[in-house]
């Protein structure tokens, strides 16, 4: 398990322990986070697990075209929007601080 802050939407972090293997938004939403809606059950095709990390960590793979495309129609969309339904969690996202974005 690895430790990453959650920064929910009035801006309080916590902690969560995150399990490698699955989902960064799986781990969101099993940490007690209900605002992060998930909509589409991970799948890539609606945009309400969209979240900020810090788009210099290079560990990160790139976002894939769906989930761009999904990305720059948000409101909110920044270059350190992710949809957490894309991102596995590994050994290199111990540390990893996470915000929650707005809902669009």
């Amino acid at each position: 398990m690895h430790t990453i802050t959650i920064v929910n939407r009035e801006g309080v972090e916590h902690k969560i322990h995150a399990q490698n293997g699955t989902s960064l938004m799986q781990n969101i939403r099993d940490g007690g986070f209900d605002e992060l809606l998930a909509l589409c059950g991970g799948n890539c095709a609606c945009a309400t697990c969209h979240v900020y990390v810090d788009h210099t960590l290079d560990f990160l793979p790139a976002p894939q075209l769906e989930e761009t495309e999904l990305l720059v129609i948000s409101a909110h969309h920044t270059p350190d929007s992710r949809l957490s339904c894309q991102i596995e969690v590994s050994d290199a996202l111990e540390g990893l601080r996470v915000v929650l974005a707005p809902e669009d």
